[in-house]
């Protein structure tokens, strides 16, 4: 998604929002997110986006914070101010130079990421909840339904 024309719904960068995010269309936010985004469409995530969460989507173009999985049926492109903290899945896929990534990447053109694949956070809430010193290596799995 190359510029703002196309978008359907916009979430401003004055905007906070805890819950889920259910789109059938585009969708540029440029607040707060704690919660998921399930997308049809594509996505873009503003430079001053900051997001506590997981995306499902069609196609993303990340400039901000995310801090959660990215399911991406086609694209994930993260630009250079991107800071991503999860795991990525998407059958293709673009990092600029200076993105911030920490996470494991699977990236397949052959074979899109399974419908109904949803992460399962439950092993990162057990991390939390332990006080042992390396719960934090503790990693979300995918799981079907």
């Amino acid at each position: 998604m190359d510029n703002n024309n196309s978008v359907q719904s916009v979430i401003a960068g004055d905007v906070e929002i805890a819950g889920t995010i259910r789109s059938a269309g585009s969708v540029r936010i440029d607040g707060k997110l704690e919660g998921e985004l399930h997308c049809a469409g594509d996505a873009v995530i503003g430079k001053s986006a900051v997001i506590k969460g997981n995306l499902a989507v069609n196609a993303v173009t990340v400039e901000g914070t995310i801090n959660g999985n990215i399911t991406a049926k086609d694209r994930i492109e993260m630009k250079s101010s991107a800071r991503v903290t999860g795991d990525i899945k998407s059958k293709r896929l673009s990092v600029e130079d200076g993105v911030t990534f920490v996470g494991r990447s699977e990236v397949n053109p052959s074979t899109p990421p399974a419908a109904g694949a949803i992460p399962v956070v439950a092993a990162a809430a057990a991390a939390e909840a332990s006080d042992k010193a390396d719960a934090a290596t503790v990693r979300p799995q995918f799981a079907r339904r």
